[in-house]
Parts: structure tokens; sequence; C-alpha cells
């Protein structure tokens, strides 16, 4: 393969990847105002973003972390509200 073909299919994957991780996180951000699964969708859309964007690899890594913390001190509230 030569190198204009490895760079054409280099450029190609990462349009693909940013419109399908674009649409899926946008669509994740219109479900945070009407029903849907935002919480979930959001999520995915930064992964498949985060394939090739080390940007959306961060804010992903940040979401993780948001949800991490968030379960946590749920659960704490719970265990206090047990005893």
């Amino acid at each position: 393969m030569n190198s204009v073909a490895k760079l054409t299919y280099k450029t190609a994957k990462r349009i693909a990847v940013l419109v399908v991780g674009s649409t899926i996180l946008a669509v994740g951000v219109i479900m945070l105002v009407t029903p849907g699964p935002a919480i979930v969708v959001i999520p995915i859309g930064l992964a498949v973003l985060g394939m090739e964007f080390a940007w959306a690899r961060l804010w992903l890594r940040k979401v993780r972390e948001g949800i991490s913390n968030h379960s946590a001190r749920q659960r704490a509230a719970r265990v206090e509200r047990h005893r």
C-alpha cells in the first residue's frame, strides 16, 4: 500500500469516527432535555470519538469519574439512612 492510499484510508477512518461519534454524542445531549437514556448514550459517543481523538478520551474519563463519584455518594447516603 503506498503512502497516499494509507493517508487517505487514515483520513477517511478519522472522518468516519468523527461523524458517527459526533452524531451519537449529539443524540445523547438532546436526550438530556427529551426522554431517553442520555447517561448511557453520551459515554458511548465519547468512546467512539475516543478511538481517534485524545480530547474525547479525557472527557470520557471525567464522565466515568463523575458517575463513579455520584454513585459512591448515593451509596454512602443509603448506608447512613439505613443506620
